[in-house]
């Protein structure tokens, strides 16, 4: 005769399970409190603060490329560390992931020049560890290969490159107004696909949704620019002088170059396993719509190469933004080479790293959250 008897509780798997992680759990936390506790002891009988007052005082050192004075506080030093970080990263994630794509494609190009050279420089970039290509692109490219000041390169007018400076054009003006003018002319612009989307469903008339949203975004971000103010200035070179668009030390074209050349070899991959992922049925189906060699890889292979290349491109994103702490072996002065050299003029090292730690695991946090994003909002949905 079957019973409704339960288990005693020291059999029951549910209970078990529990008593298992909190076990665990117990046990992280008690090693933590421990070196915590021993770690206080020890400061305090060597004198170390292990407080967070370093923030406020002076930091005593300059950060080059910078109007940072050394009678600032630390916490100033950490905001500039960390402006350089995300100038660096977010400029390297944009060129590694259109140069990366741009490898990736042309990986499975049919001509055999392409090819193979989109797949040397993925073979050897891939095989390098990323700090030989940092401190190579400092001491062998950048600071060996471009000229003094005096002699220093001007592409088109628009761009100068020496090896003490680099100038590319930018923008003078409110930097909301910038942020603003960008944020409308995006959204004007992904109003224009969806409008040109919807006569293409109803009259079966060719989109040409890309081309409609480009030319409003342009539109969109000039008018609004102008309307705020916002001009564009070019760098001059007078003399030993530069003058106009934005300036970018040595240490920060090294950086960023290798960043970008690095990730976009790893980007290349993805992007070559994810359009391999694509079935041939898809590439049949455009074929028989008579779609050009372009039109097919831009209207059909790629957007559903992206769904499948969101994921692994966020590790790459994330990978790039830590990556930008190898900056410091070159003096560029980002989040790690600010934290150890206000270590190096007396701060307390834990407090100081301590912080360090919880700004990068912020970013990588946020930096995940619009990949996720982006990947829930392009994921295909079953019905």
């Amino acid at each position: 005769m079957a019973t409704d008897e339960r288990p005693p509780f020291w059999r029951n798997v549910k209970v078990l399970g529990w008593v298992y992680q909190l076990t665990v759990l117990g046990v992280v936390v008690a090693i933590i409190s421990y070196l915590i506790s021993n770690f206080r002891t020890n400061s305090q009988k060597l004198g170390i603060p292990t407080g967070f007052e370093f923030l406020d005082q002076p930091a005593g050192f300059p950060i080059a490329g910078s109007g940072f004075r050394t009678s600032q506080p630390v916490k100033d030093a950490l905001l500039v560390g960390a402006r350089n970080t995300l100038y660096v990263a977010l400029a390297g994630i944009v060129l590694a992931t259109i140069l990366g794509v741009l490898i990736g494609i042309a990986r499975l190009s049919g001509n055999w020049l392409v090819s193979t050279g989109a797949r040397v420089f993925v073979e050897i970039l891939r095989n390098i560890p990323l700090l030989v290509i940092v401190t190579f692109a400092y001491l062998a490219l950048v600071l060996s290969v471009l000229p003094r000041i005096e002699d220093a390169w001007e592409v088109g007018g628009v761009a100068i490159f020496s090896n003490r400076a680099a100038a590319v054009p930018w923008y003078r003006g409110s930097t909301l107004w910038l942020v603003v003018a960008l944020v409308l002319a995006a959204s004007i612009a992904w109003l224009m696909v969806l409008w040109r989307r919807r006569i293409s469903d109803r009259t079966g008339a060719t989109a040409y949704s890309g081309w409609w949203a480009i030319g409003s975004f342009v539109v969109v971000f000039i008018a609004v620019s102008a309307a705020a103010g916002l001009r564009v200035t070019t760098p001059d070179l007078d003399g030993r002088t530069l003058a106009g668009g934005i300036e970018m030390t040595p240490e920060f074209l090294a950086l960023l170059l290798a960043l970008t050349i690095y990730t976009a070899s790893h980007i290349a991959e993805i992007v070559r396993g994810s359009i391999q992922a694509v079935t041939k049925g898809q590439q049949e189906a455009a074929d028989a719509l008579a779609f050009s060699a372009a039109q097919r890889m831009w209207y059909i292979i790629l957007p559903q190469a992206m769904r499948i290349a969101i994921p692994p491109l966020g590790n790459q994103y994330l990978n790039l933004f830590k990556n930008s702490s190898l900056g410091a072996v070159i003096s560029y002065f980002e989040l790690t080479k600010v934290s150890t050299t206000a270590v190096g003029n007396g701060a307390p090292a834990v407090p100081v790293f301590t912080v360090l730690l919880l700004i990068y695991l912020a970013g990588s946090l946020i930096l995940s959250a619009f990949v996720n994003l982006a990947n829930r909002r392009l994921q295909l949905v079953e019905r």
